[in-house]
């Protein structure tokens, strides 16, 4: 097996780039994209004519337990910042799946969709606190009126983690596309 990292702008990708590429991956990445940028990837995978393996794209939901009065507020928050309009248009966050899919059927690929959740507790501590601390300042920045509240949220939060008493799941979707 050969494998040759390369690094570029995948929303500048052409056609030539990927060559001789036998397989095309992309992690967490398809959530970023705006739908001109996802149309751009999804021509030029499928022109590549060889598989795509996409991971681990948020799908909008989020279940923590136990939960709390601001779960569903900031998992809002946190949508519609991954929904935000940016200089190059509106990311599509969690409608991304749904349009890779359409988008990759459209020029005929077969396009198989499995769920990937992160299940975070007591044996990913640190990566939860990172995780949800991150999660947090991001529905903040969405929503500025949420920051008088979730200071002591997210101290409760992180008191639970570390108690172990903290228990979530933050669905992803992994794409393989099949020429």
């Amino acid at each position: 097996v050969t494998v040759e990292a390369k690094q570029s702008d995948i929303t500048r990708l052409h056609p030539g780039d990927l060559a001789d590429a036998t397989l095309i991956t992309a992690s967490a990445l398809l959530d970023l994209l705006t739908e001109d940028e996802l149309a751009g990837l999804v021509a030029v995978c499928v022109g590549a004519g060889c598989p795509a393996l996409l991971t681990l794209s948020v799908v909008g939901r989020v279940n923590l337990s136990p939960a709390d009065p601001l779960d569903r507020r900031v998992a809002a928050a946190f949508d519609a910042h991954q929904r935000r309009t940016t200089e190059g248009g509106r990311l599509l966050g969690p409608d991304a799946v749904a349009e890779a899919l359409r988008r990759f059927g459209r020029l005929g690929a077969e396009v198989l969709v499995r769920p990937s959740p992160w299940r975070l507790g007591a044996l990913q501590a640190d990566l939860v606190a990172e995780w949800f601390t991150g999660w947090v300042a991001a529905a903040c920045e969405q929503q500025v009126e949420l920051a008088a509240e979730t200071d002591a949220y997210l101290r409760r939060r992180l008191a639970a983690v570390t108690e172990g008493q903290f228990a979530g799941t933050v669905d992803h979707a992994d794409l393989l596309v099949l020429p």
